[in-house]
């Protein structure tokens, strides 16, 4: 029996195959991991870990979700295993999004807000674009208040990870708030609670630093 199932959720809406990828080639240096991408929910219900992606609009995914009968799993992954969600896996996970006026899981209190960056302007003079695409550093969240979090292990702050998205998180309880990173202001760009861990940036995207986020994944103890 493996000692350490990873399960993949496919709902017809993440970006599997690189996700997948790179959880698996985080997986080729720790031992006894096994990762599979699934779209059946015993096999999520049954996992060690879980890995959530998502991938387009919040309305389309939140959908998907319901209609492929995984909605439950994940639901009972989120109580008691280690879940990393991705990108939309990531807002999903949040009260409720501005896009399309759409209801999260309500597994982390906040909200998902689209960006305001009219009129703004960038260091070297150009407009914020929106869609944020592209790479950008990322700070995790340490204060006196709050320790930094374990995934983070062997990342250095200010390392840089890519991002393709126009909405962002705001959580309601600044201690869930992972990391955050600036375009046009700060936001909230990975959030965390118990065990849950997520990022809106792509870590399998990210080269080195996001297969490390990866690694640090499967050896999570919550």
């Amino acid at each position: 029996m493996n000692a350490n199932r990873v399960a993949v959720v496919d709902y017809g809406m993440g970006n599997l195959r690189s996700v997948a990828q790179a959880v698996m080639h985080a997986a080729s240096s720790v031992d006894h991991a096994e990762v599979t991408v699934t779209s059946n929910p015993q096999v999520v219900r049954d996992a060690h870990r879980v890995v959530l992606p998502g991938q387009g609009a919040m309305p389309d995914c939140m959908r998907e979700l319901r209609e492929s009968g995984l909605l439950e799993a994940v639901l009972e992954a989120a109580a008691n295993k280690p879940l990393f969600g991705v990108c939309v896996g990531m807002q999903m996970l949040l009260d409720h999004s501005a896009e399309g006026d759409t209801p999260g899981l309500g597994l982390i209190p906040g909200a998902v807000v689209k960006f305001d960056l009219t009129g703004q302007f960038q260091a070297d003079g150009m407009r914020y674009k929106v869609p944020q695409m592209g790479w950008n550093q990322v700070w995790p969240t340490e204060s006196e208040h709050q320790v930094r979090h374990a995934m983070w292990q062997g990342i250095a702050d200010g390392s840089w990870f890519y991002f393709v998205h126009s909405y962002h998180a705001r959580v309601s309880n600044p201690l869930h708030a992972a990391a955050k990173t600036d375009y046009g202001g700060h936001f909230d760009c990975a959030v965390a609670r118990d065990n849950i861990f997520a990022t809106q940036f792509h870590p399998e995207k990210s080269a080195d630093q996001g297969l490390a986020l990866y690694r640090n994944f499967l050896h999570w103890q919550v």
